[in-house]
């Protein structure tokens, strides 16, 4: 075991917790804005 080992299981938790906000976050926009964004774009499929 070397130096190193403490801090990779430390940056693997850190991208963990990064991967788990951005999720978070893109979960709550599409919460937010789905049907906005669905309104928007429902005349243009169904030009199609």
């Amino acid at each position: 075991m070397g130096p190193h080992d403490v801090e990779d299981g430390a940056t693997s938790v850190e991208y963990a917790l990064m991967c788990t906000m951005i999720t978070v976050v893109i979960s709550g926009s599409v919460a937010l804005f789905g049907a906005q964004i669905a309104a928007l774009f429902g005349p243009v499929l169904t030009s199609l």
